[in-house]
């Protein structure tokens, strides 16, 4: 049967426009009012009101008491983590990732790929007063970013090819595979990646890869390392290094990884 008649024979409409609720929301983490999705969906308001309601009743969506605004709630990270190994990565990490704040006196996250992306998926934040963390389901850059940058230059060549098509498809770009050829060798010649913070001055992001069972690459634990003036920073940044290094290697072990 050919695609489209496919498409045809099996086609869902409730379920289509709840998903392009939900993908709608997720990039609006302020929230919006029905009457502004459905404009930018190109839908009525008719036909989203009572989908967007029952998403309400089941705890998919928030609405605002204030402002009327609909965001996404955790129930899908929620589900998400029950639904695939993340659950057991996150169980792995997090005593791991409590021990590094604590010993470094800064913040630490978990990331994993998600299609053309990166995914903050557990965070731990330093103990004191001053830090700099992300937020559990921040999206970040899988070519810029220090922890993207590691997933890629641990991933299989196929796997590589497959995120890196979805970047282009999705922005509209041509990646300089040569470059990254460059950063993937440069990364795994060292074992790790450290460079300033693409986005916020006086931070060194560095990052690990964390390895399952099946010796590929599932994540990676970063440090945004935060330098202060007065030097107050509870370590340095060599020492919190060798820290996530240690701290990356047993959550490895946990997962089965035998190098």
């Amino acid at each position: 049967m050919p695609r489209s008649e496919l498409k045809r024979a099996y086609a869902a409409p409730a379920v289509e426009k709840t998903f392009e609720i939900l993908e709608y929301l997720a990039t609006h983490p302020k929230g919006a009012l029905v009457s502004e999705i459905a404009a930018d969906l190109g839908r009525t308001v008719g036909e989203l009101f009572r989908i967007i309601v029952v998403l309400e009743n089941l705890g998919y969506l928030r609405k605002s008491k204030t402002t009327d605004r609909y965001t996404v709630t955790y129930k899908l990270l929620d589900i998400a983590f029950r639904a695939t190994p993340s659950q057991d990565l996150v169980r792995a990490a997090l005593p791991e990732m409590q021990g590094l704040t604590l010993e470094t006196g800064q913040s630490c996250h978990l990331v994993v790929p998600a299609k053309g992306h990166g995914m903050v998926v557990a965070r731990e934040e330093q103990p004191g007063t001053r830090g700099f963390s992300l937020k559990v389901g921040t999206i970040v850059d899988i070519l810029k970013s220090c922890s993207g940058q590691v997933i890629l230059a641990y991933s299989n060549p196929t796997r590589v090819d497959r995120m890196v098509r979805e970047v282009e498809e999705e922005r509209k770009l041509t990646v300089d595979r040569a470059w990254l050829a460059e950063r993937q060798e440069a990364i795994r010649q060292a074992g790790f990646d450290s460079r300033p913070s693409p986005i916020t001055y006086g931070v060194t992001d560095i990052s690990f890869p964390i390895f399952g069972f099946d010796k590929h690459v599932v994540a990676a634990l970063t440090i945004p390392f935060l330098s202060f003036i007065d030097g107050s920073q509870k370590v340095a940044i060599e020492a919190a290094r060798d820290m996530l290094r240690r701290a990356t290697e047993r959550i490895s072990d946990r997962l089965g990884y035998q190098p």
